[in-house]
């Protein structure tokens, strides 16, 4: 299928202000190259601070690029004026939020609000109450359409923020951690939601987590580290058979640069070099057979520290200068007040 989205050598920085004063830089985004096909229900999982819900923020719109590219449906994020953002984000992308405060209004009741939107858009009328109705009977939640969030449960509450993000008719609906404040069988039952939506609506899915089980529900997960994506991990169908497996792959990025996992480092010992061979099954990555001793002494130390007698050269450089200038030195006599100059 065609791509909805491509994101090429992708680089968000955030400037954060300090106390008393300057600033610091922090690259959250280190040139991130993805592709999501139209109509892909993808996870994004990571560690906190990996870059994954800014990766999230940029294809919403919410944050500009720094460096790179994040075309979405032919629109390149990085280059659209301000007018041309605000369209975008209510026309052709959805959001769905952890927090139920954050996609609901709490004196709203379901059905209002998700008329809220439609009239915000310019929808009125009879219209939209019929759009708000069918997306409750899209959702399963008609019959609690005049609860109010208190009155509604978790899982209730996710199910009207998933119908308010689809009332713009959007082609991509993001969601940051949607399940990650409920319990794993409501978890469960909007996952079941997303992919009937993803099916029935042809719907490109982004959905970010810290589950790696999130691998279950989606056609497709990508691990992010330090603002690069790492692995991916496939849904692949058995042949002559309706389960599925899971082929979890490295990633390479546009310049061939492969992030190996740490814990298959830690099992070679694998240090800061390797040693690659072509072989004819691929390319065979193993530690090299000989390190360099300085290169040992930095990978067992953690940092490279100076060799014994570089202190001692330096001290005797510096007791030459010394007894040089000593030797030159003249002492001046005393002033008539005794003082000496």
């Amino acid at each position: 299928m065609e791509p909805l989205i491509v994101c090429e050598n992708l680089v968000k920085i955030y400037r954060l202000e300090q106390e008393g004063g300057g600033s610091v830089e922090v690259q959250a985004l280190q040139g991130l190259d993805i592709v999501v096909s139209e109509g892909e229900m993808l996870g994004i999982v990571g560690a906190s601070g990996s870059g994954k819900s800014t990766l999230l923020n940029v294809l919403g719109g919410l944050d500009r690029p720094t460096g790179g590219r994040a075309v979405v449906g032919k629109q390149d994020l990085g280059q659209l004026s301000p007018a041309a953002l605000d369209e975008y984000r209510r026309h052709t992308v959805g959001f769905v939020w952890q927090q139920g405060a954050r996609n609901l209004i709490s004196y709203l009741t379901a059905l209002e609000n998700i008329e809220l939107p439609l009239t915000l858009s310019g929808e009125v009328g009879k219209a939209t109450r019929e759009r708000a109705l069918e997306l409750l009977d899209l959702v399963g939640l008609r019959e609690r359409m005049d609860h109010r969030l208190e009155e509604l449960s978790g899982g209730e509450q996710q199910r009207v923020a998933v119908a308010i993000a689809l009332a713009n008719h959007p082609k991509l609906l993001l969601a940051d951690e949607p399940t990650g404040e409920l319990d794993t069988a409501t978890a469960q039952t909007i996952y079941d939601l997303l992919r009937q939506l993803n099916k029935k609506l042809g719907l490109t899915m982004i959905i970010v987590s810290h589950d790696p089980g999130i691998a279950r529900h989606v056609d497709r997960v990508v691990a992010v580290r330090d603002g690069k994506l790492a692995s991916e991990t496939l849904r692949v169908q058995k042949a002559d058979s309706e389960e599925h497996h899971l082929v979890e792959l490295a990633v390479l990025d546009a310049a061939g640069r492969l992030q190996i996992p740490r814990e298959y480092l830690e099992q070679f010992n694998i240090r800061r070099r390797v040693q690659v061979e072509l072989t004819d099954q691929g390319i065979l990555i193993r530690p090299p057979e000989r390190e360099h001793p300085s290169h040992e002494q930095v990978a067992s130390s953690g940092e490279q520290e100076p060799a014994e007698s570089e202190p001692l050269e330096v001290s005797s450089t510096l007791l030459k200068v010394w007894q040089s200038l000593k030797s030159r030195f003249t002492r001046v006599p005393k002033d008539p007040n005794g003082d000496e100059g």
